[in-house]
Protein backbone atom coordinates (compact mmCIF):
# COMPACT_ATOMS: atom_id res chain seq x y z
CA UNK A 1 0.00 0.00 0.00
CA UNK A 2 1.32 3.39 -0.89
CA UNK A 3 1.87 5.65 2.09
CA UNK A 4 -0.52 8.52 2.50
CA UNK A 5 1.26 11.85 2.46
CA UNK A 6 0.10 14.31 5.04
CA UNK A 7 -0.68 17.69 3.60
CA UNK A 8 -1.70 20.90 5.20
CA UNK A 9 -4.98 22.68 4.67
CA UNK A 10 -5.59 23.70 1.08
CA UNK A 11 -4.88 27.37 0.44
CA UNK A 12 -7.84 29.23 -1.05
CA UNK A 13 -7.40 30.12 -4.69
CA UNK A 14 -8.99 33.30 -5.93
CA UNK A 15 -9.22 33.60 -9.68
CA UNK A 16 -8.19 37.09 -10.78
CA UNK A 17 -10.80 39.32 -12.27
CA UNK A 18 -9.89 39.90 -15.92
CA UNK A 19 -11.02 43.32 -17.14
CA UNK A 20 -11.30 42.47 -20.83
CA UNK A 21 -12.46 45.92 -21.91
CA UNK A 22 -9.31 47.54 -20.55
CA UNK A 23 -7.14 44.92 -22.25
CA UNK A 24 -8.91 45.35 -25.59
CA UNK A 25 -5.95 46.76 -27.62
CA UNK A 26 -3.79 43.72 -26.82
CA UNK A 27 -6.69 41.31 -27.30
CA UNK A 28 -7.50 42.78 -30.72
CA UNK A 29 -3.90 42.46 -31.95
CA UNK A 30 -3.41 38.93 -30.62
CA UNK A 31 -6.86 37.91 -31.90
CA UNK A 32 -5.97 39.17 -35.38
CA UNK A 33 -2.71 37.19 -35.16
CA UNK A 34 -4.64 34.00 -34.41
CA UNK A 35 -7.09 34.69 -37.26
CA UNK A 36 -4.09 35.25 -39.52
CA UNK A 37 -2.78 31.80 -38.64
CA UNK A 38 -6.17 30.30 -39.55
CA UNK A 39 -6.11 32.20 -42.86
CA UNK A 40 -2.69 30.69 -43.57
CA UNK A 41 -3.99 27.22 -42.82
CA UNK A 42 -7.28 27.21 -44.68
CA UNK A 43 -7.36 29.91 -47.34
CA UNK A 44 -6.09 29.47 -50.86
CA UNK A 45 -3.04 31.40 -52.03
CA UNK A 46 -4.85 33.48 -54.63
CA UNK A 47 -6.20 36.14 -52.27
CA UNK A 48 -4.28 35.29 -49.12
CA UNK A 49 -1.83 38.19 -49.33
CA UNK A 50 -4.53 40.85 -49.70
CA UNK A 51 -6.64 39.33 -46.91
CA UNK A 52 -3.67 39.17 -44.53
CA UNK A 53 -2.68 42.78 -45.28
CA UNK A 54 -6.19 44.16 -44.80
CA UNK A 55 -6.68 42.08 -41.67
CA UNK A 56 -3.41 43.27 -40.11
CA UNK A 57 -3.90 46.97 -40.90
CA UNK A 58 -7.54 46.93 -39.79
CA UNK A 59 -6.59 45.19 -36.55
CA UNK A 60 -3.86 47.71 -35.78
CA UNK A 61 -6.12 50.69 -36.46
CA UNK A 62 -8.93 49.17 -34.36
CA UNK A 63 -6.46 48.60 -31.53
CA UNK A 64 -5.30 52.22 -31.78
CA UNK A 65 -8.89 53.46 -31.54
CA UNK A 66 -9.27 51.28 -28.47
CA UNK A 67 -6.14 52.83 -26.91
CA UNK A 68 -7.53 56.32 -27.53
CA UNK A 69 -10.82 55.32 -25.89
CA UNK A 70 -8.90 54.25 -22.75
CA UNK A 71 -7.21 57.66 -22.32
CA UNK A 72 -7.16 58.70 -18.67
CA UNK A 73 -7.36 55.13 -17.36
CA UNK A 74 -5.18 54.34 -14.34
CA UNK A 75 -5.75 50.77 -13.23
CA UNK A 76 -3.89 47.66 -12.20
CA UNK A 77 -5.54 44.67 -13.86
CA UNK A 78 -5.52 40.87 -13.86
CA UNK A 79 -4.54 40.46 -10.24
CA UNK A 80 -1.80 43.08 -10.48
CA UNK A 81 -0.09 41.62 -13.55
CA UNK A 82 -0.91 44.45 -15.99
CA UNK A 83 -1.00 48.20 -15.48
CA UNK A 84 -3.00 50.46 -17.77
CA UNK A 85 -1.81 54.02 -17.11
CA UNK A 86 -0.49 57.07 -18.92
CA UNK A 87 2.93 55.72 -19.97
CA UNK A 88 1.48 52.35 -21.03
CA UNK A 89 -1.26 53.88 -23.19
CA UNK A 90 1.07 56.48 -24.71
CA UNK A 91 3.60 53.81 -25.67
CA UNK A 92 0.93 51.42 -26.92
CA UNK A 93 -0.50 54.09 -29.19
CA UNK A 94 2.98 54.89 -30.49
CA UNK A 95 3.75 51.22 -31.14
CA UNK A 96 0.48 50.71 -33.02
CA UNK A 97 1.04 53.71 -35.31
CA UNK A 98 4.63 52.71 -36.03
CA UNK A 99 3.63 49.07 -36.52
CA UNK A 100 0.98 50.09 -39.07
CA UNK A 101 3.68 51.78 -41.14
CA UNK A 102 5.93 48.74 -40.61
CA UNK A 103 3.25 46.40 -41.95
CA UNK A 104 2.66 48.64 -44.98
CA UNK A 105 6.37 48.73 -45.76
CA UNK A 106 6.66 44.95 -45.36
CA UNK A 107 3.82 44.43 -47.84
CA UNK A 108 5.72 46.17 -50.66
CA UNK A 109 5.84 43.97 -53.77
CA UNK A 110 6.56 46.35 -56.67
CA UNK A 111 10.26 46.79 -55.86
CA UNK A 112 10.99 43.04 -55.74
CA UNK A 113 8.89 40.47 -57.58
CA UNK A 114 7.13 38.58 -54.81
CA UNK A 115 8.16 41.07 -52.13
CA UNK A 116 11.16 41.34 -49.85
CA UNK A 117 10.58 37.98 -48.18
CA UNK A 118 11.66 34.57 -49.40
CA UNK A 119 9.00 32.30 -50.83
CA UNK A 120 9.64 29.72 -48.08
CA UNK A 121 11.78 30.14 -45.01
CA UNK A 122 12.35 26.38 -44.88
CA UNK A 123 13.96 26.28 -48.34
CA UNK A 124 17.76 25.99 -48.38
CA UNK A 125 19.31 29.13 -49.92
CA UNK A 126 20.22 28.53 -53.57
CA UNK A 127 18.49 25.14 -53.69
CA UNK A 128 16.34 23.85 -56.52
CA UNK A 129 13.34 23.99 -54.19
CA UNK A 130 13.86 27.69 -53.57
CA UNK A 131 14.32 28.45 -57.29
CA UNK A 132 11.14 26.54 -58.11
CA UNK A 133 9.10 28.43 -55.53
CA UNK A 134 10.50 31.75 -56.74
CA UNK A 135 9.73 30.90 -60.37
CA UNK A 136 6.14 29.98 -59.54
CA UNK A 137 5.57 33.31 -57.81
CA UNK A 138 4.83 31.98 -54.32
CA UNK A 139 4.51 34.92 -51.88
CA UNK A 140 5.32 34.78 -48.19
CA UNK A 141 2.22 35.73 -46.20
CA UNK A 142 2.84 34.23 -42.77
CA UNK A 143 4.95 37.30 -42.01
CA UNK A 144 1.72 39.15 -41.16
CA UNK A 145 0.57 36.93 -38.27
CA UNK A 146 4.21 36.76 -37.09
CA UNK A 147 4.34 40.56 -37.00
CA UNK A 148 1.00 40.71 -35.19
CA UNK A 149 2.20 38.32 -32.50
CA UNK A 150 5.34 40.43 -32.07
CA UNK A 151 3.22 43.60 -31.82
CA UNK A 152 1.00 41.94 -29.21
CA UNK A 153 4.09 41.23 -27.10
CA UNK A 154 5.27 44.81 -27.60
CA UNK A 155 1.95 46.15 -26.32
CA UNK A 156 2.16 44.01 -23.19
CA UNK A 157 5.84 44.72 -22.50
CA UNK A 158 5.56 48.34 -21.23
CA UNK A 159 2.26 47.56 -19.47
CA UNK A 160 3.61 44.60 -17.46
CA UNK A 161 3.27 45.24 -13.75
CA UNK A 162 5.09 42.12 -12.61
CA UNK A 163 8.33 40.62 -13.84
CA UNK A 164 6.93 37.25 -14.92
CA UNK A 165 4.36 38.93 -17.15
CA UNK A 166 7.17 41.10 -18.50
CA UNK A 167 9.21 37.99 -19.28
CA UNK A 168 6.28 36.42 -21.15
CA UNK A 169 5.85 39.64 -23.14
CA UNK A 170 9.58 39.68 -23.88
CA UNK A 171 9.43 36.20 -25.38
CA UNK A 172 6.21 36.83 -27.30
CA UNK A 173 7.71 39.86 -29.02
CA UNK A 174 11.15 38.30 -29.55
CA UNK A 175 10.42 34.86 -31.01
CA UNK A 176 8.58 36.12 -34.14
CA UNK A 177 11.35 38.66 -34.74
CA UNK A 178 13.99 35.92 -34.72
CA UNK A 179 12.09 34.25 -37.57
CA UNK A 180 11.34 37.43 -39.51
CA UNK A 181 15.03 38.41 -39.57
CA UNK A 182 15.89 35.24 -41.51
CA UNK A 183 13.31 35.54 -44.29
CA UNK A 184 14.96 37.96 -46.74
CA UNK A 185 14.44 37.07 -50.39
CA UNK A 186 17.92 38.27 -51.39
CA UNK A 187 21.19 37.60 -49.56
CA UNK A 188 19.58 34.65 -47.84
CA UNK A 189 22.70 33.44 -46.04
CA UNK A 190 23.35 36.88 -44.55
CA UNK A 191 19.72 37.01 -43.46
CA UNK A 192 19.86 33.58 -41.83
CA UNK A 193 23.11 34.51 -40.10
CA UNK A 194 21.41 37.60 -38.69
CA UNK A 195 18.52 35.49 -37.46
CA UNK A 196 20.83 33.01 -35.74
CA UNK A 197 22.90 35.73 -34.05
CA UNK A 198 19.79 37.49 -32.82
CA UNK A 199 18.32 34.23 -31.52
CA UNK A 200 21.44 33.04 -29.68
CA UNK A 201 22.24 36.38 -28.07
CA UNK A 202 18.56 36.99 -27.34
CA UNK A 203 18.36 33.62 -25.56
CA UNK A 204 21.31 34.59 -23.36
CA UNK A 205 19.74 37.96 -22.53
CA UNK A 206 16.44 36.26 -21.65
CA UNK A 207 18.31 33.92 -19.32
CA UNK A 208 19.94 36.89 -17.58
CA UNK A 209 16.53 38.55 -17.23
CA UNK A 210 14.92 35.43 -15.76
CA UNK A 211 17.77 34.87 -13.31
CA UNK A 212 17.42 38.49 -12.22
CA UNK A 213 13.68 37.91 -11.67
CA UNK A 214 14.52 34.93 -9.43
CA UNK A 215 16.93 37.02 -7.35
CA UNK A 216 14.43 39.85 -6.95
CA UNK A 217 11.80 37.33 -5.89
CA UNK A 218 14.25 36.01 -3.32
CA UNK A 219 14.71 39.55 -2.06
CA UNK A 220 11.10 40.76 -2.00
CA UNK A 221 9.05 37.55 -1.91
CA UNK A 222 7.06 38.80 -4.91
CA UNK A 223 7.58 39.57 -8.58
CA UNK A 224 5.09 42.43 -8.58
CA UNK A 225 6.83 45.76 -9.11
CA UNK A 226 4.86 47.51 -6.36
CA UNK A 227 5.80 44.73 -3.95
CA UNK A 228 9.47 45.06 -4.86
CA UNK A 229 9.21 48.82 -4.31
CA UNK A 230 7.71 48.21 -0.85
CA UNK A 231 10.51 45.78 0.00
CA UNK A 232 13.12 48.30 -1.16
CA UNK A 233 11.64 51.06 1.02
CA UNK A 234 11.59 48.79 4.10
CA UNK A 235 15.01 47.15 3.52
CA UNK A 236 13.29 43.76 3.65
CA UNK A 237 16.23 41.45 2.96
CA UNK A 238 19.82 41.17 1.77
CA UNK A 239 20.75 44.10 -0.43
CA UNK A 240 23.09 41.91 -2.49
CA UNK A 241 20.08 40.02 -3.90
CA UNK A 242 18.45 43.32 -4.80
CA UNK A 243 21.52 44.74 -6.53
CA UNK A 244 22.35 41.55 -8.44
CA UNK A 245 18.73 40.99 -9.45
CA UNK A 246 18.33 44.58 -10.68
CA UNK A 247 21.56 44.35 -12.67
CA UNK A 248 20.56 41.10 -14.38
CA UNK A 249 17.06 42.33 -15.22
CA UNK A 250 18.68 45.47 -16.64
CA UNK A 251 20.93 43.31 -18.85
CA UNK A 252 17.88 41.68 -20.45
CA UNK A 253 16.22 45.04 -21.09
CA UNK A 254 19.35 46.87 -22.24
CA UNK A 255 19.95 44.10 -24.79
CA UNK A 256 16.58 44.85 -26.42
CA UNK A 257 17.37 48.56 -26.78
CA UNK A 258 20.86 47.85 -28.14
CA UNK A 259 22.78 49.62 -25.38
CA UNK A 260 26.53 49.10 -24.96
CA UNK A 261 27.96 46.59 -24.01
CA UNK A 262 24.93 44.55 -25.09
CA UNK A 263 24.84 45.96 -28.62
CA UNK A 264 26.95 43.53 -30.65
CA UNK A 265 23.92 41.95 -32.34
CA UNK A 266 22.55 45.25 -33.64
CA UNK A 267 24.67 46.05 -36.74
CA UNK A 268 24.71 42.45 -38.00
CA UNK A 269 20.98 41.91 -37.51
CA UNK A 270 20.02 45.30 -38.92
CA UNK A 271 22.13 44.64 -42.02
CA UNK A 272 21.01 41.05 -42.62
CA UNK A 273 17.29 41.31 -41.88
CA UNK A 274 14.81 42.35 -44.60
CA UNK A 275 14.94 46.14 -44.53
CA UNK A 276 11.24 46.67 -43.66
CA UNK A 277 11.73 44.34 -40.69
CA UNK A 278 14.86 46.27 -39.73
CA UNK A 279 12.83 49.49 -39.63
CA UNK A 280 10.02 47.75 -37.74
CA UNK A 281 12.46 46.43 -35.12
CA UNK A 282 14.44 49.66 -34.83
CA UNK A 283 11.29 51.68 -34.15
CA UNK A 284 8.79 49.44 -32.36
CA UNK A 285 11.08 47.19 -30.32
CA UNK A 286 13.00 50.16 -28.96
CA UNK A 287 9.78 51.90 -27.92
CA UNK A 288 8.49 48.78 -26.13
CA UNK A 289 11.81 48.00 -24.44
CA UNK A 290 12.29 51.54 -23.14
CA UNK A 291 8.74 51.42 -21.79
CA UNK A 292 9.57 48.28 -19.81
CA UNK A 293 12.85 49.83 -18.65
CA UNK A 294 11.03 52.93 -17.41
CA UNK A 295 8.49 50.86 -15.49
CA UNK A 296 11.10 48.70 -13.80
CA UNK A 297 13.35 51.57 -12.76
CA UNK A 298 10.66 54.08 -11.81
CA UNK A 299 8.04 51.77 -10.27
CA UNK A 300 10.00 48.73 -9.05
CA UNK A 301 13.42 49.96 -7.93
CA UNK A 302 12.95 53.74 -7.96
CA UNK A 303 13.66 53.81 -4.24
CA UNK A 304 17.26 52.65 -4.83
CA UNK A 305 18.04 55.14 -7.59
CA UNK A 306 21.31 56.09 -5.90
CA UNK A 307 22.46 52.50 -6.41
CA UNK A 308 21.50 51.97 -10.06
CA UNK A 309 22.06 55.47 -11.43
CA UNK A 310 25.90 55.12 -11.57
CA UNK A 311 25.48 51.95 -13.63
CA UNK A 312 23.05 53.67 -16.01
CA UNK A 313 25.38 56.68 -16.28
CA UNK A 314 28.20 54.40 -17.40
CA UNK A 315 25.95 52.56 -19.87
CA UNK A 316 24.59 55.81 -21.31
CA UNK A 317 28.07 57.30 -21.81
CA UNK A 318 29.46 54.13 -23.40
CA UNK A 319 26.42 53.82 -25.64
CA UNK A 320 26.62 57.39 -26.90
CA UNK A 321 30.39 57.28 -27.44
CA UNK A 322 30.67 53.87 -29.11
CA UNK A 323 27.54 54.30 -31.20
CA UNK A 324 28.66 57.70 -32.53
CA UNK A 325 32.37 56.94 -33.04
CA UNK A 326 32.05 53.50 -34.63
CA UNK A 327 29.37 54.75 -37.02
CA UNK A 328 32.03 56.95 -38.67
CA UNK A 329 33.83 53.85 -39.99
CA UNK A 330 30.76 52.24 -41.57
CA UNK A 331 30.44 51.92 -45.33
CA UNK A 332 26.98 50.33 -45.41
CA UNK A 333 23.89 52.49 -44.96
CA UNK A 334 22.05 49.93 -42.84
CA UNK A 335 25.04 49.36 -40.56
CA UNK A 336 25.49 53.12 -40.22
CA UNK A 337 21.85 53.47 -39.18
CA UNK A 338 22.33 50.55 -36.79
CA UNK A 339 25.15 52.32 -34.95
CA UNK A 340 23.06 55.48 -35.10
CA UNK A 341 20.30 53.61 -33.26
CA UNK A 342 22.84 52.56 -30.62
CA UNK A 343 23.87 56.18 -30.11
CA UNK A 344 20.24 57.24 -29.85
CA UNK A 345 19.66 54.61 -27.17
CA UNK A 346 22.35 56.40 -25.18
CA UNK A 347 20.64 59.76 -25.70
CA UNK A 348 17.35 58.34 -24.43
CA UNK A 349 19.10 56.87 -21.39
CA UNK A 350 20.18 60.40 -20.38
CA UNK A 351 16.51 61.19 -19.89
CA UNK A 352 15.83 57.95 -18.03
CA UNK A 353 18.38 58.72 -15.28
CA UNK A 354 16.63 62.01 -14.42
CA UNK A 355 14.54 60.39 -11.68
CA UNK A 356 14.48 63.44 -9.43
CA UNK A 357 13.27 65.89 -12.07
CA UNK A 358 9.61 66.76 -11.45
CA UNK A 359 7.85 69.81 -12.91
CA UNK A 360 5.52 72.03 -10.87
CA UNK A 361 2.59 70.46 -12.71
CA UNK A 362 3.59 67.04 -11.37
CA UNK A 363 5.03 65.92 -14.70
CA UNK A 364 7.96 63.53 -14.30
CA UNK A 365 10.42 65.12 -16.71
CA UNK A 366 12.56 62.01 -17.17
CA UNK A 367 9.54 59.95 -18.25
CA UNK A 368 7.86 62.58 -20.43
CA UNK A 369 11.10 63.44 -22.27
CA UNK A 370 11.75 59.77 -23.03
CA UNK A 371 8.17 59.29 -24.26
CA UNK A 372 8.49 62.22 -26.67
CA UNK A 373 11.93 61.13 -27.88
CA UNK A 374 10.63 57.64 -28.68
CA UNK A 375 7.82 59.05 -30.83
CA UNK A 376 10.17 61.36 -32.69
CA UNK A 377 12.86 58.74 -33.21
CA UNK A 378 10.40 56.00 -34.17
CA UNK A 379 8.78 57.83 -37.09
CA UNK A 380 12.10 59.12 -38.42
CA UNK A 381 13.65 55.66 -38.26
CA UNK A 382 10.86 53.76 -39.93
CA UNK A 383 10.74 56.38 -42.71
CA UNK A 384 14.52 56.24 -43.22
CA UNK A 385 14.63 52.47 -43.55
CA UNK A 386 11.64 52.50 -45.91
CA UNK A 387 13.49 54.99 -48.10
CA UNK A 388 16.59 52.76 -48.18
CA UNK A 389 14.53 50.12 -50.00
CA UNK A 390 13.99 52.30 -53.09
CA UNK A 391 17.70 52.75 -53.99
CA UNK A 392 18.48 49.61 -55.95
CA UNK A 393 20.82 47.88 -58.36
CA UNK A 394 20.67 44.52 -60.16
CA UNK A 395 21.29 42.68 -56.89
CA UNK A 396 18.49 44.38 -54.99
CA UNK A 397 18.95 47.16 -52.46
CA UNK A 398 22.08 49.27 -52.97
CA UNK A 399 23.24 49.82 -49.39
CA UNK A 400 26.95 50.53 -49.87
CA UNK A 401 27.60 54.22 -49.33
CA UNK A 402 29.61 54.53 -52.55
CA UNK A 403 26.47 53.60 -54.47
CA UNK A 404 24.66 56.63 -53.07
CA UNK A 405 27.12 59.05 -54.73
CA UNK A 406 25.30 61.63 -56.85
CA UNK A 407 21.88 60.37 -55.78
CA UNK A 408 20.51 63.92 -55.87
CA UNK A 409 21.09 64.05 -59.63
CA UNK A 410 19.02 60.90 -60.20
CA UNK A 411 16.25 61.63 -57.71
CA UNK A 412 16.31 64.98 -55.88
CA UNK A 413 13.15 64.07 -53.94
CA UNK A 414 14.70 60.92 -52.45
CA UNK A 415 17.95 62.73 -51.64
CA UNK A 416 16.19 65.63 -49.93
CA UNK A 417 13.90 63.32 -47.97
CA UNK A 418 16.83 61.23 -46.74
CA UNK A 419 18.63 64.47 -45.84
CA UNK A 420 15.63 65.41 -43.71
CA UNK A 421 15.82 62.10 -41.85
CA UNK A 422 19.58 62.45 -41.34
CA UNK A 423 19.13 66.01 -40.07
CA UNK A 424 16.61 64.74 -37.54
CA UNK A 425 19.02 62.02 -36.39
CA UNK A 426 21.70 64.69 -35.99
CA UNK A 427 19.39 66.92 -33.96
CA UNK A 428 19.27 69.87 -36.35
CA UNK A 429 16.71 72.56 -35.32
CA UNK A 430 13.22 72.47 -36.84
CA UNK A 431 13.29 68.67 -36.91
CA UNK A 432 11.84 66.25 -34.37
CA UNK A 433 15.34 65.07 -33.45
CA UNK A 434 16.28 68.51 -32.12
CA UNK A 435 13.14 68.73 -29.97
CA UNK A 436 13.67 65.21 -28.66
CA UNK A 437 17.28 65.84 -27.69
CA UNK A 438 16.38 69.16 -26.11
CA UNK A 439 13.72 67.41 -24.02
CA UNK A 440 15.94 64.59 -22.69
CA UNK A 441 18.92 66.89 -22.11
CA UNK A 442 16.73 69.38 -20.24
CA UNK A 443 15.37 66.59 -18.05
CA UNK A 444 18.90 65.34 -17.38
CA UNK A 445 20.05 68.82 -16.32
CA UNK A 446 17.03 69.14 -14.02
CA UNK A 447 17.96 65.74 -12.59
CA UNK A 448 21.56 66.79 -11.81
CA UNK A 449 23.04 64.80 -14.69
CA UNK A 450 24.76 67.72 -16.46
CA UNK A 451 27.95 65.70 -17.25
CA UNK A 452 25.79 63.29 -19.25
CA UNK A 453 24.41 66.20 -21.24
CA UNK A 454 27.93 67.43 -22.02
CA UNK A 455 28.83 63.98 -23.36
CA UNK A 456 25.57 63.90 -25.31
CA UNK A 457 26.18 67.26 -26.97
CA UNK A 458 29.75 66.31 -27.95
CA UNK A 459 28.60 62.96 -29.36
CA UNK A 460 25.80 64.69 -31.26
CA UNK A 461 28.47 66.78 -32.97
CA UNK A 462 30.46 63.62 -33.77
CA UNK A 463 27.34 61.94 -35.14
CA UNK A 464 26.59 64.96 -37.32
CA UNK A 465 29.84 64.25 -39.17
CA UNK A 466 28.84 60.83 -40.47
CA UNK A 467 25.26 61.91 -41.18
CA UNK A 468 26.33 64.84 -43.34
CA UNK A 469 29.06 62.81 -44.97
CA UNK A 470 26.17 60.97 -46.64
CA UNK A 471 24.55 64.29 -47.57
CA UNK A 472 27.78 65.49 -49.19
CA UNK A 473 28.04 62.17 -51.02
CA UNK A 474 24.50 62.47 -52.40
CA UNK A 475 24.70 66.12 -53.49
CA UNK A 476 28.34 66.85 -54.29
CA UNK A 477 29.74 63.61 -55.73
CA UNK A 478 29.55 62.48 -59.32
CA UNK A 479 27.33 59.43 -59.85
CA UNK A 480 28.85 56.26 -61.24
CA UNK A 481 27.88 55.43 -64.81
CA UNK A 482 26.59 52.01 -63.77
CA UNK A 483 25.24 53.24 -60.46
CA UNK A 484 21.97 52.13 -58.90
CA UNK A 485 18.57 53.45 -59.86
CA UNK A 486 15.81 54.88 -57.72
CA UNK A 487 12.78 52.65 -58.08
CA UNK A 488 9.24 53.96 -57.79
CA UNK A 489 7.59 52.17 -54.86
CA UNK A 490 3.92 51.37 -54.49
CA UNK A 491 1.57 53.46 -52.39
CA UNK A 492 2.37 51.30 -49.34
CA UNK A 493 6.02 52.32 -49.06
CA UNK A 494 5.24 55.84 -50.26
CA UNK A 495 2.80 56.32 -47.36
CA UNK A 496 5.40 55.03 -44.90
CA UNK A 497 8.08 57.43 -46.14
CA UNK A 498 5.66 60.36 -46.34
CA UNK A 499 4.31 59.82 -42.82
CA UNK A 500 7.84 59.51 -41.43
CA UNK A 501 8.85 62.78 -43.10
CA UNK A 502 5.64 64.57 -42.09
CA UNK A 503 5.94 63.66 -38.40
CA UNK A 504 9.65 64.56 -38.46
CA UNK A 505 8.76 68.08 -39.62
CA UNK A 506 5.65 68.54 -37.47
CA UNK A 507 7.37 67.48 -34.24
CA UNK A 508 10.21 69.84 -35.04
CA UNK A 509 8.07 72.87 -35.84
CA UNK A 510 4.93 72.32 -33.69
CA UNK A 511 5.91 69.86 -30.94
CA UNK A 512 3.87 71.40 -28.11
CA UNK A 513 0.81 69.16 -28.34
CA UNK A 514 2.80 65.92 -28.25
CA UNK A 515 5.04 67.32 -25.51
CA UNK A 516 1.95 68.18 -23.45
CA UNK A 517 0.49 64.75 -24.10
CA UNK A 518 3.74 63.09 -23.00
CA UNK A 519 3.75 65.24 -19.85
CA UNK A 520 0.18 64.24 -18.98
CA UNK A 521 1.11 60.57 -19.56
CA UNK A 522 4.21 60.57 -17.37
CA UNK A 523 2.64 59.28 -14.13
CA UNK A 524 2.79 55.55 -13.40
CA UNK A 525 0.02 53.77 -11.49
CA UNK A 526 1.39 51.75 -8.57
Amino acid sequence: MNPVLAVGPALPFHAPNVEYSDLLPMLIVLGVAVVGVLVEAFMGRRYRFEVQLVLAVAGLLAAFVSVVSLAGTNKVLVGGAVAIDGPALFLQGTILLLATLGVLSSAERSLDTGGVFTSAGSAIPGSEHERLLTATGVVQTEVFPLMMFAIGGMLLFPASNDLLTMFVALEVLSLPLYLLCGLARRRRLLSQEASMKYFLLGAFSSAFFLYGVALLYGYAGTVRLSGIATAVSSNASSESLLLMGTALVAVGLLFKIGAVPFHSWTPDVYQGAPTPITGFMAACTKVAAFGALLRVFYVGVGGMAWDWQPMMWAVAILTMVIGSVVAITQTDVKRMLAYSSIAHAGFVLTGLVATGAVAKSGEILGVSSVLFYLVAYGFTTIGAFALVTVVRDAGGEATHLSQWAGLAQRSPLVAWTFTLFLAAFAGIPLTSGFTGKFAVFSAAIAGDATPLVVVGVVMSAVAAFFYFRVVVLMFFSAPALDGPTVAVPSALTTVTIAMGALVTVVLGVWPSQVLDLAGQASIFVR
